[in-house]
């Protein structure tokens, strides 16, 4: 399949679903205590070639870490955002073993998209409670691909 650049305006964004958000913290939690947040992120996708959809799906877990605490502050978010992708059969294709052979320039926008809508979803959430200093690094989109998941650690500013 030839690998052709992808038009960004013939990418739409056609739904979102916030299918979990939860925040746990404790009332006695000290948030000035915290020295960094553990956080994993989750990414995975689908496509629905007939209607020319791309499922995205975006997981984070995230742990503050601290002294002092008897309990930590934990957060869990989930995403789902449903993207339009005209002529989508131009840039991905199902393979006989049924592995998809993404346009890697197509799968690239996707998490970018993805991830960067999700790090100012989850800034917005965080506001005003103990997470509020948390911010999701950027990231290489090529490594969310190829991984999936991710386990990092981020001191606090």
């Amino acid at each position: 399949m030839e690998r052709k650049a992808i038009q960004p305006d013939k990418i739409l964004i056609r739904d979102f679903k916030l299918i979990k958000g939860q925040l746990d913290s404790p009332y006695d939690f000290l948030p000035n205590t915290i020295s960094s947040f553990e956080f994993r992120v989750d990414y995975g996708s689908g496509l629905n070639l007939d209607e020319n959809l791309i499922k995205s799906d975006f997981t984070i877990s995230v742990t503050t870490k601290s002294e002092g605490n008897a309990k930590e502050a934990t957060g869990s978010y989930q995403f789902v955002f449903i993207y339009f992708v005209e002529n989508l059969s131009e840039h991905v294709m199902i393979m006989p073993d049924a592995v998809v052979d993404w346009n890697p320039y197509l799968a690239n926008a996707i998490a970018s998209i993805t991830y960067s809508t999700s790090r100012g979803l989850l800034l917005s959430r965080f506001q005003g409670t103990v997470m509020k200093d948390f911010i999701l690094p950027v990231v290489d989109p090529n490594a969310l691909l190829q991984n999936g998941s991710q386990l990092s650690t981020i001191a606090k500013i």
